[in-house]
């Protein structure tokens, strides 16, 4: 059994004529006939009587009806998967650990309207044909698109102290206990908004990223100075913004020159025109 006879046999169920059935799948009598005929072999059963107009349908033709419309249903629903996989644009997704899930979500949502449709791969870490990611982590040969940018924040467990404040100014901050990232390329540009508090860092907890240290910093192990979409992310954080001059960075698409060549980037980069990385860029 096979789809071209189950389509003969539907149309021929639904014309109840052999001839009608022809015209509506452009082929000959004879041929629908051969058909129809080789499916009842098949099937060890008659389907049809022929009648000088028309045909009458057996009760065995009305049993199979139902399960031959679900068989053609699910056949077709299966190359439309294919279909409309072979129509989208591959393109895999690098996404740093230091991005935060509210601008991340953002951004998906974004490259999900994409046109052309865009079949979009994500992985954790510095892989695929492009990644998102902060300027300062682009390595040397890659180009960057920035499409936001985050000023950083005091970050303090709730509760603590320090939460109730608008803000704070760094210089006159006496806090003991602090969380750092030193193997984080912010690292050094956040050393210097220390100041002369710089030398209590030689006893701060350290964390492996930035999200590390917000969890850390959730937990009561000290405070941190975080983009603010990080902070805000987390629930056990308040966010405190900083006074006068303030650290940020930019997050964007870093991608080797020769990626550009690739339809999905296009696609996602023109999708992303006018993106700010906010939650209102979301549909």
């Amino acid at each position: 059994m096979d789809i071209r006879q189950l389509k003969a046999f539907v149309a021929v169920f639904e014309e109840r004529s052999i001839t009608l059935a022809a015209q509506r799948l452009f082929v000959t009598q004879p041929t629908l006939s051969v058909t129809i005929r080789q499916l009842e072999d098949e099937l060890g059963v008659s389907l049809f009587e022929r009648q000088p107009r028309g045909v009458d349908v057996s009760e065995n033709a009305r049993l199979l009806y139902p399960q031959a419309r679900r068989m053609l249903a699910q056949a077709q629903a299966l190359a439309g998967m294919f279909r409309q996989r072979r129509d989208c644009l591959p393109l895999c997704l690098g996404v740093d650990g230091d991005v935060s899930r509210s601008h991340l979500e953002a951004l998906l949502a974004r490259a999900a309207r994409a046109e052309p449709a865009i079949l979009l791969e994500t992985r954790e870490g510095c892989c695929g044909d492009a990644r998102l990611a902060a300027e300062d982590g682009r390595c040397e040969d890659e180009l960057f698109l920035p499409l936001w940018e985050e000023n950083f924040v005091l970050a303090v467990p709730a509760g603590h102290r320090l939460a109730a404040r608008d803000q704070v100014d760094m210089a006159l901050l006496d806090e003991p206990d602090w969380i750092v990232c030193p193997d984080h390329p912010s690292h050094q540009r956040l050393l210097d908004l220390h100041g002369a508090a710089a030398p209590a860092l030689a006893t701060a907890a350290r964390a492996g990223s930035l999200r590390l240290a917000a969890h850390m910093a959730a937990a009561g192990l000290g405070v941190a100075l975080l983009p603010a979409s990080l902070a805000n992310d987390h629930p056990g954080l308040e966010a405190i913004p900083l006074s006068g001059a303030t650290p940020y960075r930019r997050v964007g698409l870093c991608h080797a020159p020769q990626a550009l060549e690739l339809p999905a980037l296009q696609a996602l980069k023109t999708a992303l025109e006018d993106y700010s990385g906010s939650g209102a860029d979301s549909p």
